[in-house]
């Protein structure tokens, strides 16, 4: 009978979060060549290829797409044996930092997640922009927090393409003056005024407010257009389809900071499924945005 161990289902799942074996050995306080020979013997145990090495960057084969769901359940359930039957349960607070704008779908499934394996640790989620994210951060007022910004910055968990939204059916993108709203505080709404200038297409404030509540509704009513990232757009918005009618965004870096290795074990996980969930989403969108070839 073969057994599985824990230790090489960790290493194999901290190298498909975190791209590489490089960066996996320096998360797991191991050398290269141990997290190597780990992921060695575990494809020679399981006759497989976990990963797929004909490329630049290290993927995972169908095998290993496999097996990473299986490994997550049974480093999981191993560390909830360990946890109670040893009576270390974490007691405490943690608190996250979240662009409002990026807090759907991902984040829930996380605190979920976080949930199940350690009960007795409250979450305390604050939602804001990327800049009072980041003071807040600086000042040690929240432990772990996501960002939105053009640049890498912290730790890049993906790039998420920015897009014009509406009023589903809605034709205000077609009049001009184009009739823009967000908040005061939007980091998007430099970007997008300065795209709307270069581009020669004239636009007005339709409303003024630090409330992105009041965005929401303005827009839903087809009052105005505004900017936001694609893949978390609420359900009663869409994609404006302009064909070329309005300028081109390009993308923002999801970033992570906070999430160093001497962060402690409950922080440590929440960057994990934060990690995999993000780079989840962000591999959906460029699945969903490749064209596919027909054979005819």
């Amino acid at each position: 009978m073969r057994n599985l161990d824990v230790t090489p289902l960790r290493s194999f799942m901290a190298v498909a979060d975190l791209g590489g074996v490089t960066k996996a050995a320096g998360f797991l306080n191991l050398t290269q060549s141990a997290v190597s020979m780990q992921l060695k013997r575990l494809e020679e145990m399981l006759g497989v290829d976990l990963l797929d090495r004909s490329g630049r960057s290290i993927a995972l084969t169908a095998e290993g797409e496999q097996l990473l769901g299986f490994a997550r359940r049974m480093v999981a359930l191993n560390d909830e044996i360990i946890r109670r039957l040893s009576h270390q349960e974490f007691e405490g607070e943690i608190t996250l930092g979240v662009p409002h704008d990026i807090v759907y779908p991902v984040v829930p499934q996380v605190l979920k997640q976080l949930r199940s394996s350690y009960p007795r640790v409250r979450v305390q989620l604050v939602s804001s922009h990327t800049r009072s994210l980041k003071e807040q951060f600086e000042k040690g007022e929240i432990d772990l927090i996501l960002t939105t910004e053009s640049v890498a910055g912290g730790e890049e968990l993906c790039q998420m393409q920015l897009a014009w939204i509406g009023s589903p059916g809605g034709a205000t993108w077609r009049r001009r003056p184009l009739r823009f709203a967000s908040g005061r505080n939007c980091l998007f709404r430099p970007l997008a005024l300065g795209k709307l200038e270069q581009g020669g297409i004239e636009w007005e404030n339709a409303l003024e407010t630090l409330s992105d509540r009041s965005v929401e509704v303005t827009v839903a009513a087809d009052m105005a257009v505004t900017v936001m990232i694609q893949e978390t757009k609420p359900p009663h918005l869409e994609v404006v389809d302009h064909g070329g009618a309005l300028p081109a965004l390009g993308k923002q870096c999801i970033n992570m900071y906070g999430a160093e290795r001497q962060a402690g074990e409950v922080i440590s996980h929440m960057a994990d499924l934060l990690r995999q969930g993000f780079r989840n989403a962000g591999r959906k969108h460029e699945t969903e945005a490749t064209p596919h070839l027909v054979a005819l």
